[in-house]
């Protein structure tokens, strides 16, 4: 059963998803106070955040800045329909996704269930040769979902890792945005959706640059991207 921390102060809004996750199988907690939810959120007793942007207070961007700044729990941010600024700017602070409000509880569940497919372990631990991938100094451990750069841990959220693993086990070659959309976020990539370049950047930020100058992953233009791997 997964753990789902729902925090949003529509406490009409949040009364029906609380009982339609219930129904599909979540353990679900409410809270209407954002300050209570970062605390909630970094106690450990959860798998998930659903987050809402719009909240008194503290927002749900300063809530989500305060969440990454120690934790790399999934977080799901709730945000206004047609609101692209605060979904570029909730995927560039570390959100693993992202629903438009108002959403169908359908919906809901299936972004929360495809984020906890990317960052359940999956793999057998008794097998490391499939539970290791590596593309010159990058490794990563899929069933466990870490990652390493020189060596050192590479902090990575859900949505990063499932991206990167996806790059790494293509490495030196082109994957296109439709084909990491499909792997990582199960459906084809909307026209003019950003958030993969979105955490793109971010991972290119955590990397570093080549000795060249150039960033690890190369990007082209309307195509997708080629991790390098020396």
């Amino acid at each position: 059963m997964i753990s789902v921390l729902l925090v949003d102060d529509d406490n009409e809004l949040t009364s029906m998803l609380v009982q339609y996750l219930s129904l599909e199988g979540f353990s679900v907690q409410a809270s209407n106070d954002s300050e209570t939810g970062v605390t909630q959120a970094l106690s450990g007793d959860f798998e998930i955040v659903v987050l809402d942007v719009m909240m008194p207070r503290l927002s749900g961007m300063e809530a989500l800045r305060r969440i990454r700044a120690s934790s790399q729990i999934p977080v799901l941010m709730l945000t206004a329909r047609g609101d692209n600024v605060d979904r570029i700017v909730g995927l560039e602070m570390g959100a693993d996704d992202y629903v438009p409000k108002p959403c169908t509880p359908g919906e809901l569940v299936a972004r929360l269930r495809a984020i906890m497919r990317r960052v359940r372990p999956f793999a057998d631990d008794s097998q490391p040769a499939a539970n290791h991938l590596k593309a010159g100094r990058l490794e990563l451990w899929p069933g466990r979902r870490q990652a390493a750069w020189y060596g050192a841990p590479l902090e990575l959220t859900g949505t990063e890792f499932s991206l990167l693993e996806v790059l790494v086990r293509q490495a030196g070659r082109l994957v296109s945005k439709q084909d990491l959309s499909k792997h990582v976020f199960g459906r084809p990539l909307a026209p003019f959706e950003r958030r993969i370049d979105v955490h793109i950047s971010s991972i290119r930020q955590k990397l570093g640059q080549r000795p060249d100058g150039q960033p690890w992953i190369l990007g082209v233009r309307g195509m997708g991207y080629q991790l390098l791997s020396d």
